[in-house]
């Protein structure tokens, strides 16, 4: 955490740091095996997740620097957060 990150988005962060481990975990496995489908599936989850979590961390961010409670923020759905361009 920097000085900008203000603690009550560490919650978050730190499940982004958590799902990126997992993402990287699951791209070595394939790169020494081809992954399984379950294993397919769950890295396709987990970076939605991921997506998932970026978003509401830029909510609160947005919703902190206009003096709005970051709290309001709100998970969206995997649909509306994979529409997104990147």
């Amino acid at each position: 955490m920097d000085d900008r990150t203000p603690a009550t988005d560490q919650p978050v962060l730190n499940h982004i740091q958590e799902l990126v481990k997992e993402e990287h975990r699951l791209y070595e496995q394939g790169e020494r095996v081809p992954l399984s489908e379950t294993d397919r599936q769950k890295l396709a989850k987990v970076q939605v997740e991921l997506d998932q979590c970026w978003d509401l961390l830029r909510q609160r961010r947005a919703l902190r620097e206009v003096g709005r409670d970051p709290d309001m923020a709100q998970v969206r759905s995997a649909q509306v957060v994979e529409k997104y361009e990147q």
